[in-house]
């Protein structure tokens, strides 16, 4: 409910604080038709990160009055930091405002279990751990970042969610670019093995269409606007094609030397 959420946080004093997500359920056991789950994701070690729960409670059942159920997710390093309630007394009267907890490194312990788990955000949480444990250490870091591929293919989940959450790992364990390149050496061996190919060919078709508009815009800088014929030959080109074709542009001295064409329209 990011729309409404937007609402709820709008006045002066909290202007520059977002909830990460606000939902709306239903509830199975009949006592209510819905309620609220507020979840806010936390990097860092925050003094008023109670506090801040707390308000984006209350004022979440002030606008809706409805159950609000807040749950933090902390993704710091500091294992001892764990709030789990925010309490107000005075003139002897007292509020205690008590909210879930799931703290990241606490499942450092559980790793092999994350990763056996069917569950996506065991899988999550496992890159996340292992990202924190090789911060400035690119070998163990790519060593890591091959066993999460590999395991996400053995999980045989579908190809968008496979696609996806690849495209999470990428962020969260950043390489150099030499290592980089054993990654993608490395995934089209587990593809091959796997027989899906799912994330090398979809980076080939963005490659492929990334030099397809810069090769169209060679074309036009040299010989003006492109008759329909090459707009198709590069609409259906393959990576092959526009290497040599991106050769031609250079010295070929018209369109039709480009592609080597001889019956022109």
């Amino acid at each position: 409910m990011d729309q409404e959420l937007r609402a709820v946080v709008q006045d002066a004093e909290l202007s520059k604080r977002f909830v990460d997500k606000l939902v709306r359920v239903n509830v199975l056991n009949g006592d209510e038709k819905w309620i609220y789950i507020h979840v806010e994701v936390q990097g860092t070690k925050q003094a008023e990160f109670a506090k801040r729960i707390f308000v984006y409670n209350y004022r979440i059942f002030d606008r809706y009055d409805r159950p609000v159920a807040s749950l933090a997710v902390l993704a710091d390093t500091h294992k001892q930091w764990k709030p789990t309630s925010y309490s107000l007394t005075v003139l002897g009267c007292s509020h205690t405002f008590n909210f879930l907890v799931a703290k990241l490194t606490d499942y450092e312990e559980r790793l092999d279990e994350l990763l056996e788990s069917d569950n996506v955000f065991g899988w999550i949480t496992a890159a996340h751990i292992l990202t924190q444990k090789t911060k400035k250490q690119d070998q163990e870091r790519y060593a890591a970042k091959i066993r999460l591929l590999r395991i996400l293919y053995q999980h045989q989940w579908d190809k968008q969610r496979i696609i996806d959450l690849f495209y999470i790992l990428d962020w969260l364990m950043q390489l150099p670019e030499w290592l980089n390149s054993k990654v993608w050496q490395e995934l089209e061996t587990i593809e091959e093995n796997e027989n899906m190919e799912y994330i090398t060919s979809v980076e080939r078709i963005g490659m492929v269409r990334g030099e397809s508009r810069i090769l169209k815009k060679q074309l036009e800088c040299r010989f003006g606007l492109l008759p329909e014929w090459v707009s198709e030959r590069l609409k259906c080109a393959k990576s092959k094609d526009l290497e040599a074709w991106c050769e031609a542009v250079l010295t070929a001295p018209t369109l039709e030397a480009v592609f080597k064409k001889s019956d022109v329209p």
